[in-house]
C-alpha cells in the first residue's frame, strides 16, 4: 500500500501554474515545479504523471479561476452592465501594465504552444468562447437594460472585447505602459453604440 498523499492538489495546481505562467512551459523543469510546489520530483511523476500532465492540469485550474473572475465582475451587482464593461476593461489595463501582470494563464499558454499542441489549442480556444459567452451576457444584459442599442450584434462586440483584452495582455507582456493600455481601454468603449439619455 502507497503512502498517503502529503501536498493538496489544488495548492500544488495553483503554485505549479503560476510558474508556468511566469516562465512558460518550455522555461520550467520539473526541478522548478518541485521548488515551487514543494512537492518531490517523483511524488510529482506520481501524482500528475510528468510535466505535461501537471500542466494541463494547472491550465485547466488557472483558466476556470480566471473565468470565474470575468464572470464576477461582468455579472455582478450594484452597476449597470455597461458600468461593469468599463471597469472591467480598465482594471485589465491596469492589471497588465505591471512589472509582473497577471494575465490569463491560457493566453501565454496559447501564444507558447498552440501551434505545436492540439491539446492546448482546444483548451485555449474552449476558454475563449467561454469568456466570449460572458462579455456577450452582459452585452445583452445591457441591451436589455436600455444603455447599449438593441439591434447590435451582441456576440461580435463579445468577439470583439475577447481580442481586445488578449491583445491588451499580449502588449502589457511586451512592455507597453499603462497609460497607452488605458487610452487603448477607453477608446475600445466607443465601439459600444450606447444609448444616451435625453
Amino acid at each position: 500500500m502507497g503512502r498517503p498523499r502529503k501536498f493538496v492538489e489544488a495548492d500544488v495546481l495553483t503554485r505549479a501554474g503560476e510558474t508556468f505562467a511566469r516562465q512558460g512551459y518550455g522555461g520550467t523543469s520539473v526541478d522548478d515545479l518541485a521548488r515551487a510546489t514543494g512537492v518531490g520530483k517523483q511524488s510529482l511523476y506520481n501524482a500528475f504523471g510528468g510535466k505535461r500532465e501537471l500542466f494541463l492540469k494547472a491550465l485547466s485550474a488557472k483558466t476556470a479561476e480566471a473565468l470565474a473572475l470575468v464572470d464576477e465582475e461582468l455579472g455582478g451587482e450594484g452597476s449597470t452592465p455597461l458600468e461593469r464593461i468599463k471597469a472591467q476593461v480598465l482594471r485589465l489595463a491596469i492589471t497588465f501594465s505591471d512589472p509582473a501582470p497577471a494575465g490569463f494563464f491560457v493566453t501565454k499558454a496559447a501564444v507558447e504552444m498552440a501551434d505545436q499542441d492540439e491539446e492546448v489549442a482546444r483548451s485555449a480556444l474552449a476558454a475563449y468562447e467561454q469568456l466570449e459567452a460572458i462579455y456577450r451576457q452582459c452585452i445583452e444584459d445591457a441591451q436589455a437594460s436600455g444603455e447599449v442599442d438593441e439591434s447590435a450584434n451582441a456576440g461580435e462586440l463579445a468577439a470583439y472585447f475577447v481580442a481586445l483584452t488578449r491583445g491588451m495582455e499580449v502588449l502589457g507582456a511586451a512592455g507597453v505602459g499603462r497609460a497607452r493600455l488605458t487610452g487603448i481601454a477607453v477608446t475600445s468603449l466607443s465601439v459600444l453604440p450606447v444609448i444616451h439619455a435625453g
